[in-house]
């Protein structure tokens, strides 16, 4: 006979929006289950950010080896590259991690279930477990599927087409990667994998790379790409195999073919909505994401929907914010989701930080926006970590009529760290005097914010 579960809360899904939502539930004393069927964590714990950032990190450490160096350091022999132990130390990341969810999880007393939730309605699911069926029914759901990696009709996922997953977990390193998709995972995959010693060649539709963000952000990386030796091959269009490891390509001056070892497909990520029951659940849709207002309330009463699955930004971050005001939502809190406050990140070479309205965003809305930009070349702290040569930049961008800061975005080397104090900015409404007088540590890459507003204001200090 089928166990039966009556929580007040159920999460379906393990993933970063939905243990933070099950945690925060627990700790406000609200019983509640979490049903996941794979690895707690989900995919950016493991097989997305946390792995990702790890290769990255061991590709940077290769390659700052092999490189040589301005600083008067030098090796006498070659560095050699165990990529078998890269991936385990890369694995070790991830175990560490994701048991420490289930230590938070069974801190909150959220029972965890392992399995694959079906819903026959908008509240009742059963979950297939090891040990046999539970079912159950909840007051409150909170659907947290996440998303999984988008396909090419012409070269479907399978052998040596991988997606970022597999990537990440390759026994050795491919000679020759072409990556499909110049979107940040490509461009962050792809880096690595030159770094560490690949030939890589990127095939993008777009006519430039990481086409959401303008050009004044994307050229620094451009021109790393072209240092580096990376293969690029804008407005082109993957037609299919020619052959064994030979891919067909078209692009605008005439028919190519790529040789690989492996084919990287980054052309996007689709929200999870087959398999466990959507149908049943009689829930709008807004495109091929589940529709919710800003409290991330579904069309059906006391069903809640987060993360990947309601829309862009997919980023694990806008999850966690979104579970943890979902818990306290249930619990009695006014809350509600404000999307302009969710910065994002590029872990490319280098490393792009945007938080907020770009330029042309503004111009669109009809704005009257001004913009300024502080130049990390004018920067000791970039210098003295040889991240000044490289046309990095702090730029704000704000209201001309009140001055009220409404995006701020970088490109540098090692500015992902700055995403905290951008998005801090806008989450308080800042203006450009509260931004220009906030009193940064010196020497810090986090001066150059505290410039660009003084420039916005007229009169910055060292520039």
């Amino acid at each position: 006979m089928a166990e039966t579960l009556h929580p007040r809360v159920l999460v379906v899904g393990g993933g970063p929006g939905g243990y933070v939502a099950a945690i925060r539930a627990g700790q406000l004393g609200l019983d509640t289950v979490l049903v996941e069927a794979g690895r707690l964590g989900g995919t950016c714990l493991t097989r997305g950010c946390i792995p990702s950032k790890a290769l990255i990190h061991a590709a940077d450490k290769f390659a700052d080896m092999t490189q040589g160096s301005a600083l008067g350091i030098a090796i006498d022999q070659p560095p050699r590259l165990d990529f078998a132990r890269t991936v385990g130390w890369k694995d070790g990341i991830v175990d560490r991690l994701s048991n420490g969810v289930a230590g938070l999880l069974g801190r909150a007393k959220v029972r965890v279930v392992a399995g694959w939730a079906r819903f026959s309605d908008a509240k009742s699911c059963t979950v297939e477990t090891a040990s046999g069926a539970v079912a159950i029914t909840a007051e409150h759901v909170i659907l947290a599927a996440g998303s999984e990696a988008a396909a090419l009709p012409a070269l479907p996922f399978g052998g040596d087409v991988i997606s970022s997953t597999e990537a990440l977990s390759l026994p050795e390193l491919p000679a020759r990667l072409v990556v499909v998709g110049a979107g940040y995972i490509g461009l962050e995959l792809g880096i690595a994998f030159r770094k560490l010693g690949a030939a890589v060649t990127i095939v993008e539709a777009a006519d430039r790379i990481l086409p959401r963000y303008d050009v004044a952000l994307t050229r620094p990386v451009r021109r790393w790409l072209a240092r580096a030796g990376i293969e690029l091959h804008l407005g082109a269009t993957v037609t299919g195999r020619d052959g064994d490891n030979r891919l067909a390509v078209e692009t605008t001056a005439g028919p190519l073919v790529l040789a690989f070892d492996k084919i990287l497909v980054t052309i996007g990520r689709r929200p999870l909505v087959a398999g466990w029951g959507l149908e049943e659940m009689a829930l709008d849709m807004a495109g091929p994401f589940v529709k919710v207002d800003d409290r991330c309330h579904t069309a059906m009463r006391d069903v809640w929907a987060i993360g990947d699955l309601v829309g862009e930004p997919m980023l694990a971050h806008k999850a966690m914010a979104q579970g943890a005001m979902v818990a306290e939502i249930i619990a009695g809190q006014r809350r509600h989701f404000d999307p302009g406050g969710v910065a994002a990140i590029v872990f490319s070479e280098p490393e792009i930080v945007v938080a907020g309205l770009l330029p042309d965003e503004a111009a669109v809305a009809g704005i009257d926006a001004a913009t300024a930009i502080f130049p990390f070349a004018a920067n000791g702290r970039a210098l003295t970590l040889e991240a000044g040569a490289d046309g990095g930049f702090v730029r704000v961008v704000a209201r001309r009529d009140d001055q009220r800061i409404i995006g701020i975005q970088a490109v540098g080397r090692h500015v992902a760290e700055l995403a905290g104090e951008f998005a801090h900015a806008l989450a308080m409404g800042a203006v450009l005097d509260d931004l220009a007088h906030t009193i940064h540590v010196h020497p810090t890459l986090g001066e150059a914010a505290g410039e660009a507003a003084l420039l916005g204001l007229g009169h910055a200090i060292h520039l």
